[in-house]
């Protein structure tokens, strides 16, 4: 007897549902894997270093959070 159904019959499962629940979990792996940021040993350390030593914001930026915190205000 293959293992399948023998995991199947284990778990009170159909075989059709085990495969399917199967094949949904190695998806959802396979989605994972592919999500995963990959950098090289100098890109790490360039982002490392952005987080510890961030730039000064734009003025576009400072405009935006200025007009964030009155909107925050009049609510």
């Amino acid at each position: 007897m293959p293992a399948a159904v023998s995991t199947a019959r284990l778990e009170g499962r159909t075989m059709t549902d085990f495969v399917v629940s199967a094949v949904q979990e190695a998806a959802q792996r396979a989605i994972e894997q592919a999500e995963v940021l990959r950098l090289s040993r100098a890109d790490q350390e360039c982002f490392a270093q952005a987080l510890l030593s961030p730039p000064r914001p734009s003025p576009a930026l400072e405009r935006a959070f200025t007009r964030r915190d009155k909107l925050l205000r009049s609510e």
